[in-house]
């Protein structure tokens, strides 16, 4: 018998596969539908490591194993290419992002090939093929047309290293994600997204989904509805009047004073007129610019000292008892939150108490009315989010051009669909301006055009997309990928949708997810899909960390290239390991010195063909079919593989035919696909193994479950026996009365009576 050769037998299969079609996706099959998919990768310059393919190989054991057991498999992917990290790459290595992204993507199709993966590649797609960015195009115009795509012009969050706009989304810990920088506030005309019309449907739906209970957390946190009231508090001396939201309108009677955030437009207002009443003008001044140099987290932050300055001169009037109190302004309050201005009540809240006891505030101990008399006498109710419209123009030229044209005459004119895509120019220089204009705003010849309803002389929009738009419909596109005539054909995408099982990283879950949603909430809307929800069930992948325990980066020099590993090892190891690792949505360190023990057990199966013989078989996998199907449904790749790991021993001690082999054979498929097809074929079938019924048990011959039940004489445990699941309870009185301990127990006494508590309790009464 040959050796097992790695190197000789995988690229063998993958050239099959590839040229017989084999994972090509058949329409109306008349089989039930699977679709699973994995978050599309940004194809980076580095191209992949060892821990990206942990989702890809789960991803692809699950759609084999559907595709085995009877269901139509669609298992497609595509590239996420647009936007700041493929500009920044290319900017840093002097080249056109057009040609970097070319580049990376023939390197991530080279090296996602040779791990094995089921991938019907005839669907690929690329957000920067404008025959696919036409319908992102099409899409942004549709919300325009309803209302939900506008131009601002607020203060919006501004990073001076990528020299772009950026959306509350792309922030952590109030700095940049992509580089790190600390984000400023700037007024700026941006286009923005009105996702807060979708607050309560997001909130609201994802209740039915099967995801993950941390995403949907994190999904509700960013939201953040809250419900209360606004209610009013008179100006002295003025016709104003101060909005406060709260959501204890009950605790009126305790306001000993209010507060409000630094960019709330009284305090602007004031500080401008000349006639202001504030009395500080000064002090007040300095606290704003301090305040304008901190980040929303280091404002926020539940730690942090709270700092403010009084407006000597301004106090309300509490509406619910005539007392008047001064205002505050105090940077913990945010303007974009409620109104921008809270009522304090020391006494009930925490944050407020330790504010008026640092700057010697009352303190006033008020009895609690009923909430909805108060709100109904003072106020209205309200709800408000912390979710905030998406900002969605960039500075930058690597995105997809917002098809709207400015005209002196008629404003902002759509671009006729008939005329998209309205496609990126190519320039020789794209580097960022960092005056607030995109790069596209030089190229005069693109810019300057014929508005499309008057004709007259008109510009063009120069801002592009963020790289979220195209990641925001990529799922449908892949149900119908050539259609010129619309986005997706209707069948087609009631017949796919929804999306069965999505994997990816969890650093997803507000960004994507939630954009994701809400354009297809409103491409339900508006009758483009059938079903309100893009993905039915989600699964987050746990990191692979590297050797020394931190993330793999260049960085650190502590990155593991799959080639390699795959080179030494092969696919079906490195697949068979990553999956045996540990939990899948944990995080784990690699461990290259582990891939042996994987190897080895692949040899140990490639030697099994030895062992086969004619006759019948000793061996029954009613057990381990049934183990092994239920932990691939629910993601428990290594307890499915430890599964494996033990048939396979116990293989090797036991008589075994054809039969047996064929079956471990169909049960490892979907984990080492090169291995299998090969002994597949070598055992004289003439169809490829991955096309075949997955193996069915039978539950007669399932192995009964072991259970503890414990023996009592009189109530008081005796002792406790294992038995295995379905025995009577005069077989279990039998065993318990044949302990020694027992036995000793009941020694010249008679039993009144027996009870027994199913699987748990047998109690001798004497």
């Amino acid at each position: 018998m040959e050796k097992y050769d790695h190197n000789k037998i995988e690229p063998k299969w993958q050239k099959e596969w590839a040229e017989k079609g084999i994972y090509k996706t058949r329409e109306d099959t008349g089989k039930p539908k699977c679709y699973v998919l994995d978050m599309f990768p940004y194809p980076s310059g580095d191209g992949l490591h060892v821990g990206h393919p942990k989702g890809y190989i789960a991803t692809d054991i699950y759609s084999r194993y559907k595709q085995m057991s009877g269901f139509n498999i669609l298992h497609p992917m595509g590239w996420d290419a647009f936007g700041l990290p493929a500009e920044n790459y290319a900017i840093k290595n002097k080249i056109h992002p057009r040609v970097a992204v070319e580049k990376n993507i023939t390197r991530f199709k080279k090296q996602l090939s040779i791990i094995g993966f089921n991938y019907d590649w005839s669907r690929e797609i690329n957000t920067t093929d404008p025959e696919y960015y036409k319908w992102t195009q099409w899409i942004f115009l549709k919300l325009l047309e309803k209302g939900l795509a506008y131009q601002s012009n607020e203060p919006v969050n501004w990073c001076p290293s990528c020299q772009t706009v950026l959306a509350n989304e792309d922030l952590e810990d109030g700095r940049c994600e992509r580089c790190g920088s600390e984000v400023e506030k700037r007024p700026m005309r941006q286009w923005v997204l009105k996702i807060t019309a979708y607050a309560d449907r997001l909130l609201a739906d994802l209740e039915g989904l099967n995801w993950p209970r941390s995403i949907k957390e994190s999904q509700k946190n960013w939201i953040g509805r809250s419900e209360g009231a606004e209610i009013e508090f008179a100006i002295v001396g003025q016709e104003k009047k101060i909005k406060v939201f709260t959501t204890r309108a009950d605790t009126l009677f305790g306001v000993t004073y209010v507060i409000l955030a630094p960019e709330h437009p009284f305090v602007l207002e004031q500080i401008l007129n000349p006639k202001s009443e504030i009395q500080n003008k000064s002090e007040v001044e300095k606290y704003l610019n301090e305040a304008k140099n901190k980040t929303e987290i280091e404002r926020t932050v539940e730690s942090r000292e709270k700092t403010g300055v009084v407006l000597e001169g301004v106090m309300v009037i509490n509406p619910a008892n005539g007392e008047q109190v001064p205002v505050w302004v105090a940077d913990y309050v945010l303007a974009h939150y409620g109104t921008g201005a809270v009522m304090a009540v020391p006494v009930h809240d925490e944050r407020d108490r330790q504010f008026a006891k640092k700057y010697d505030l009352p303190i006033v101990g008020r009895s609690l009315v009923d909430k909805n008399e108060i709100t109904e006498k003072f106020g209205q109710k309200k709800v408000t989010y912390k979710l905030r419209d998406w900002v969605f123009s960039r500075q930058r030229y690597w995105g997809e051009p917002i098809p709207v044209i400015h005209c002196e005459k008629c404003g902002v004119v759509p671009v006729p669909e008939k005329n998209l895509p309205v496609k990126l120019p190519e320039v020789e220089f794209y580097e960022p301006t960092g005056t607030g204009e995109s790069p596209l705003t030089a190229i005069a010849e693109w810019v300057k055009v014929s508005c499309p309803k008057c004709g007259g002389v008109a510009k063009r929009e120069t801002n592009t997309m963020p790289q979220w738009a195209g990641s925001s419909w990529y799922y449908l596109r892949y149900l119908d990928p050539q259609n010129k005539a619309a986005m997706v054909d209707k069948q087609k995408e009631k017949h796919w949708s929804p999306v069965d099982f999505y994997v990816g990283g969890a650093e997803h879950a507000t960004r994507h997810l939630i954009y994701a949603r809400f354009w297809h909430k409103f491409l339900f809307d508006i009758g483009v899909v059938n079903y309100p929800e893009p993905f039915a069930r989600l699964q987050n992948v746990g990191l692979i960390m590297a050797e020394d325990g931190r993330k793999m980066s260049k960085r650190y020099g502590n990155v593991i290239n799959p080639d390699d590993v795959i080179k030494n090892y092969g696919a079906d190891t490195l697949r068979l390991y990553e999956m045996f690792m540990g939990p899948f949505d944990q995080a784990i360190a690699w461990s290259t010195e582990r891939m042996i023990g994987p190897r080895r057990f692949l040899e140990k199966v490639w030697k099994l063909q030895e062992k086969m013989s004619v006759g019948e078989s000793g061996f029954v996998w009613s057990t381990t079919i049934k183990k092994v199907s239920e932990d691939i449904e629910a993601m428990k790749f290594n307890t499915a593989v430890s599964t494996l790991m033990i048939a396979v021993g116990m293989m090797e001690k036991a008589k075994i035919n054809r039969t047996d082999f064929e079956i471990l054979l169909k049960l490892l498929a979907p984990f080492t696909p090169h291995l299998t097809e090969e002994l597949w074929y070598e055992l004289g079938n003439v169809d490829s193994i991955h096309t075949t019924a997955w193996p069915e048990y039978e539950e007669n011959k399932l192995e009964k479950k072991e259970g503890i039940i414990i023996v009592q004489v009189n109530g008081v445990k005796r002792d406790s026996m294992v038995v295995t699941a379905g025995k009577t309870k005069e077989e279990i009185e039998k065993i318990a009365l044949s302990k020694a301990l027992i036995a000793k127990w009941l020694d010249g006494k008679k039993i009144k009576k027996t009870i027994y508590v199913h699987n748990k309790i047998i109690n001798f009464v004497v």
